[in-house]
């Protein structure tokens, strides 16, 4: 594997993101009135409870846990679905896929630019201020190194099913109204919006076999574990492997037989 010219890409895409420095602020205000909402909805929800555990989490364990699932959010999405779209949509899908690089590979490694750039302008600095805030909520010691490699799959897993849902578009040539289905289902089942822990426990168990609890709700659960068992950790992680392979493997053949779909100017 010739690392160099994908790091180039890396670059390409570091630079990219910083020239619209604008729409980083305007993602950090959102961000932040949303944390808002979701402070006092979660207040008044505890308050309305009367009891200061609530399956199993505290109020701030619930805070600490949706705040770092929005830094997880802005680190790792891709918007890989919007650009397979209007690819599609304007025939440029056709000039990436004689490029001497798989589309797919291209496809993310113009996106790992954004990674670097929204680690260090979202998900780090979220990560010092709650331990700051938090006067040591969250556990320093090998959870961390768990945590990275959790995040590294559910990156995988996420850009999987995006790279699935983007090749329905090769089908309908319009994507806005699946990929807003997409995001809600994913938003929802994988414990960005609510913790699974508050899920009603038949559709919590549904949910622990689906593959979309490997984005948000594993590595926040390696990361927050106070005293992490090995086998736990390994139960996790192992969960989220076998998901990566299955949905690498779906999107993969998904996309070789929907490519003899592609019609550029009616051709």
């Amino acid at each position: 594997m010739n690392l160099k010219k994908y790091l180039s890409l890396t670059r390409a895409g570091i630079m990219e993101s910083l020239q619209f420095r604008m729409s980083t602020v305007i993602i950090f205000v959102g961000n932040l009135l949303y944390l808002i909402v979701v402070y006092f909805l979660w207040k008044a929800i505890y308050a309305s409870s009367g009891q200061e555990v609530v399956n199993g989490m505290t109020f701030s364990d619930t805070l600490i846990y949706l705040v770092l699932a929005t830094a997880l959010f802005n680190f790792m999405e891709m918007y890989a679905v919007w650009e397979i779209g209007r690819a599609i949509q304007s025939g440029k899908i056709v000039l990436d896929l004689i490029k001497p690089m798989k589309y797919r590979t291209y496809l993310f490694w113009s996106y790992s630019g954004s990674f670097v750039v929204n680690f260090f302008a979202t998900l780090f600095p979220t990560f010092i201020v709650v331990c700051f805030v938090t006067h040591g909520a969250i556990p320093l010691g090998l959870n961390l190194l768990y945590f990275v490699i959790s995040v590294v799959l559910a990156v995988m897993i996420n850009y999987n099913i995006d790279f699935f849902v983007g090749t329905i578009c090769l089908y309908t040539e319009s994507i806005w109204g699946i990929n807003i289905m997409k995001q809600v289902i994913v938003l929802l089942l994988s414990g960005a919006t609510i913790p699974i822990a508050f899920f009603p426990e038949t559709i919590r168990n549904i949910v622990y076999y689906l593959p979309f609890q490997s984005i948000y709700n594993a590595p926040l659960t390696l990361l927050l574990g106070k005293s992490p068992e090995l086998k736990d950790t390994a139960i996790v992680i192992g969960t989220q492997l076998i998901w990566f392979l299955i949905t690498y493997a779906i999107s993969r053949l998904f996309w070789k037989i929907s490519l003899p779909q592609i019609t550029v100017n009616g051709g």
